[in-house]
């Protein structure tokens, strides 16, 4: 029975690195929608998570500017959740989005918008 419960613990671990690393990643782009939209958008943005600091890294490799927003949202319901101001990405330009919690960050995201 021994190793039953070695080959369960060990699953759940292999389980936990798997998953766990790529919640904390947000990969989020704009939907193509209309014939404005059928040009290529959207930075690459990468979203790192620690303890209560949230970094993100946005490159535009595109020629349309995009203005990006870092959303943090904490755990505590206590802890006030914050949508950073619009820092505009242009072409070929990698800007850095800082936020944090007090405790606990539950979720961290990026937003977009076109350049006008």
């Amino acid at each position: 029975m021994r190793p039953l419960a070695r080959l369960a613990s060990a699953t759940l671990a292999l389980g936990c690195v798997l998953i766990l690393p790529y919640e904390a990643m947000s990969h989020a782009r704009v939907p193509a929608g209309d014939a404005a939209s059928a040009q290529p958008f959207g930075a690459e943005c990468r979203v790192r998570v620690d303890d209560s600091d949230v970094s993100a890294y946005c490159h535009n490799p595109y020629p349309e500017t995009d203005h990006v927003r870092l959303h943090v949202e904490c755990v505590r319901w206590w802890d006030i959740d914050s949508d950073g101001t619009a820092v505009e990405a242009g072409p070929a330009q990698t800007v850095r989005l800082d936020g944090r919690c007090w405790k606990e960050v539950g979720a961290a995201w990026v937003s977009h918008r076109r350049g006008g």
